[in-house]
């Protein structure tokens, strides 16, 4: 029996897309334990956010509340949003940026205790940043 060539493009179509279909199913299986919601401080304190959940925590690092233990990588923090506020630890290095009032984001869990264990630290600059090729160009005009 020979297959028309009309059929075959039909079949080849219909294997592209369930193969696409597939895929995207498969990816979608693979990252959802990857997935990190963005919460505040506020969204903790609503109860809006689950423990040993992965999660990005936002705000600003509170002024006073940096302190360093004495192993030299173990620093804790309390990032507030201005209406609540979240302890933070954090066991590494931190960004050359990050320090009391300026903005953070702490990728991590929330611990049962309500205390915030951070695998990374994004330190934030402030929206006028420009990268110093950039500055250089514009103190010369």
């Amino acid at each position: 029996m020979k297959v028309k060539p009309k059929h075959q493009r039909l079949v080849l179509v219909v294997l592209a897309a369930a193969a696409m279909i597939g895929a995207v199913l498969l990816a979608m299986w693979g990252l959802q334990d990857r997935a990190a919601y963005f919460v505040t401080p506020s969204d903790i304190a609503a109860g809006k956010a689950a423990p040993d959940k992965a999660m990005r925590l936002g705000g600003m690092v509170e002024k006073g509340s940096l302190k360093r233990d004495p192993d030299g990588v173990t620093v804790r923090f309390t990032v507030s949003d201005g209406k609540s506020e979240t302890p933070v630890v954090f066991r590494g290095i931190t960004p050359d940026l990050f320090k009391e009032g300026s903005g953070v984001v702490a990728e991590g869990r929330l611990d049962p205790n309500g205390l915030f264990v951070a695998d990374n630290i994004l330190a934030k600059h402030d929206e006028r940043y420009m990268p110093p090729q950039m500055a250089n160009e514009v103190a010369a005009r």
